[in-house]
C-alpha cells in the first residue's frame, strides 16, 4: 500500500510540472447520426400515488426532508410528458417499472398498473424514440421489506420472477435495459436507510451479481441482439475499487458500460463533499470530469461501448447555483466533453440528461435537475416549465452535438481528480 501511495503521489507532482505544455486535442466533431441522445426517469421519484414500498416506509419514518406526496403525478401525466421528451428531439427515453406497483402482494398482478406500464412504452415507440427500461430502481415491495428485503433468501428468486415477466412482456419493443440502477449507491441507500444489516452488506451485493446475471441471460435468450448493462455511478477517484464489487463481478455479462457521472474534485475544490449531506447543489460539478471518467472506463472495461446513462446538472429548488454554472451552459460542455471522448477514441454510444422534469430527489424536493421544472411543494397545477437547457438540448440533438468553434463556458480542471492519478497526470485542454 505504501509503495502505491508513493507512486500516485509522485504522479500527481509530474502532472504538476508536466501539464502546462499538455498538447491539445482536435476539434470534436459532430456525432453520428446513430449516436442516442435521451433523457433519464425513474418510475419511484416521478410516478407519485405511491404504492408500499421500502421507500414509502422510510418516508413514514421521518427518514426524509419531504414526503413523496404526488411527486409529479407521472403515473397520470406519462403522455404529457412523452409529448416533451419527444418535442426535444431525443431517441431514447429511460424510465421504470415498479415492482412495488405491479406485485402489491405476493404473486398478485395489479392489472391495472401493468396496463398502464404496457402503454408507457407504447407511447414512448409511437413518439418514434426508444425505451430504456429499468428493473430496479432502488425500490421494493413492502412485503419483501416484511421479510427482510435483500437479506432475505426469497428475494432474489421474487425478484427473478418478477423480472422475468417485465422482460418477456417487452422485449417486443427491444428496448435497452438497465437490470439495477446503480448497485453500490443502491447497497449504501439501503444500508443508511436501515434496509440492510451492516452485516448483510456483501450478501445484499452478491445477491445483486446473481440476479443480474440470471436476467441478463433471459434477455439474451428471448433477443440475441439485446443491449443490456447495469449502470455505474461514478465515484471520483474511488471508481476501480468500488468497481470490483458489482461491476468486475459481471462484465461478462454486460453488453455496453453505463455510466452516471455528476460530481468532480480537484485539490482546490473538494465541495463534491456536500453531495454526501444532500446539500448536492453546493457540489462541484465541473463538466470536463466526464470526460475523465469515460476514459477509465474505456481502459478498464477495454472493447465494451460506453453510455452516459445519466448526467445533469443540480440546483436548489431552481435558483442560481453558488458557483454561477447554468443548465443551458454546463449541458453544452458535458456535450463538447463527450464529443472529444468520441473523437480520441472512446466508443461513445448515446447520452442521456437527468432528468426531464423535475422529481423527487431520494428524499427531498429541493434538489432540482430537471430540463422542465416543476414546483411539486407549491404549484398543485403541477405545470411543467422549460429552464434554459430545454433550447440548449434542442440546438444538441438537432446539430449531433456542439459546433467545432464551441469552447466551454468554463476551464478545464486544473489537476482533476475524477480518476486520479491519471485525470491529473493525463490531462486534456478545451
Amino acid at each position: 500500500m505504501k509503495h502505491r501511495i508513493v507512486a500516485a503521489l509522485t504522479a500527481v507532482v509530474l502532472a504538476l510540472v508536466l501539464a502546462p505544455t499538455a498538447a491539445a486535442s482536435p476539434r470534436p466533431a459532430p456525432l453520428p447520426d446513430e449516436f442516442l441522445w435521451g433523457v433519464a426517469s425513474s418510475g419511484f421519484q416521478s410516478e407519485g400515488s405511491s404504492p408500499d414500498s421500502n421507500w414509502t416506509r422510510y418516508i413514514r419514518r421521518g427518514e426524509t426532508t419531504d414526503p413523496i406526496g404526488t411527486s409529479v403525478d407521472f403515473r397520470h401525466r406519462y403522455r404529457q410528458d412523452v409529448a416533451l421528451a419527444k418535442g426535444l428531439g431525443v431517441k431514447v427515453y429511460r424510465v421504470g417499472v415498479e415492482w412495488a406497483r405491479v406485485e402489491p402482494k405476493p404473486g398478485v398482478i395489479d392489472r391495472r398498473e401493468l396496463a398502464y406500464y404496457d402503454d408507457l412504452v407504447q407511447s414512448i415507440v409511437d413518439a418514434g424514440m426508444r425505451p430504456m427500461i429499468t428493473l430496479d430502481h432502488w425500490v421494493y415491495p413492502g412485503w419483501i421489506a416484511d421479510r427482510g428485503g435483500w437479506a432475505w433468501n426469497g428475494t432474489p428468486a421474487a425478484w427473478l420472477r418478477h423480472n422475468t415477466m417485465i422482460v418477456d412482456r417487452y422485449t417486443k419493443y427491444q428496448p435497452l435495459w438497465i437490470t439495477i440502477n446503480e448497485p453500490t449507491v443502491y447497497v449504501q441507500k439501503e444500508l443508511q436507510k436501515g434496509g440492510i444489516a451492516p452485516d448483510r452488506v456483501t450478501t445484499m451485493l452478491d445477491r445483486l451479481v446473481r440476479v443480474h446475471r440470471t436476467i441478463y441471460d433471459r434477455i439474451h435468450r428471448r433477443d440475441p441482439d439485446a443491449m443490456v448493462s447495469s449502470n455505474i455511478a461514478y465515484l471520483p477517484t474511488v471508481e476501480p475499487i468500488v468497481d470490483k464489487t458489482f461491476a468486475a463481478r459481471v462484465a461478462d455479462r454486460l453488453d455496453f458500460v453505463g455510466v452516471d457521472y455528476y460530481y468532480s474534485v480537484s485539490p482546490t475544490d473538494l465541495s463534491a463533499a456536500n453531495a454526501a449531506v444532500d446539500r448536492m447543489w453546493d457540489a462541484s460539478m465541473a463538466a470536463d470530469g466526464i470526460y475523465y471518467a469515460l476514459r477509465d472506463l474505456h481502459e478498464r472495461f477495454p472493447g465494451k461501448p460506453l453510455y452516459v446513462v445519466e448526467a445533469g446538472l443540480v440546483t436548489e429548488n431552481g435558483k442560481p447555483r453558488r458557483d454561477g454554472y447554468r443548465r443551458d451552459d454546463h449541458l453544452r460542455d458535458l456535450v463538447y466533453w463527450i464529443q472529444r471522448a468520441r473523437a480520441d477514441g472512446m466508443p461513445l454510444i448515446g447520452f442521456n440528461y437527468w432528468t426531464l422534469t423535475d422529481n423527487y430527489e431520494w428524499g427531498n424536493y429541493a434538489s432540482r435537475f430537471g430540463l422542465y421544472t416543476v414546483d411539486v411543494k407549491t404549484d398543485p397545477s403541477l405545470a411543467r416549465r422549460p429552464t434554459a437547457g430545454v433550447a440548449a438540448y434542442r440546438a444538441v440533438t438537432a446539430a449531433n452535438g456542439v459546433g467545432p468553434s464551441y469552447r466551454p463556458s468554463r476551464p478545464a480542471t486544473w489537476c482533476s481528480l475524477v480518476s486520479a492519478p491519471a485525470s491529473c497526470a493525463r490531462p486534456v485542454r478545451n
